[in-house]
């Protein structure tokens, strides 16, 4: 479940990325000629700026809605519980009342 919605997150942030880009920003951007002929021309003037607004916002919305996902999955399975080995190490110390060092050991210099 975790790499099929970790794959969807990738593929919309990719396209996402591309809808982006396609946009008419205030200095023309790309879209003049890449929207134009992607489309066939049907997407010029302000039905092009609609359409990929609410595209981007669909796509926004999908975004956020697959990492909360993720985020979820990842906290409910043994990926997001699994420790790693330092921390495993460093609880084991505190429990068995061990110090654990806080300044570096000092160097000899007189070699």
């Amino acid at each position: 479940m975790f790499s099929i919605l970790l794959v969807l997150l990738i593929i919309v942030a990719v396209f996402m990325t591309g809808i982006i880009l396609l946009q008419k920003s205030e200095g023309s951007g790309m879209s003049g000629s890449s929207a134009a002929s992607m489309f066939g021309g049907a997407l010029t003037g302000a039905a092009a700026g609609n359409f990929l607004t609410k595209l981007t916002t669909w796509l926004a919305v999908i975004f956020f809605v697959l990492c909360a996902a993720l985020a979820l999955v990842s906290s409910k399975s043994e990926i997001g519980n699994a420790q790693s080995g330092l921390r495993a190490e460093l609880a084991a110390d505190e429990l068995a009342g061990e110090p654990t060092p806080t300044t570096p050991a000092p160097v000899d210099t007189n070699k």
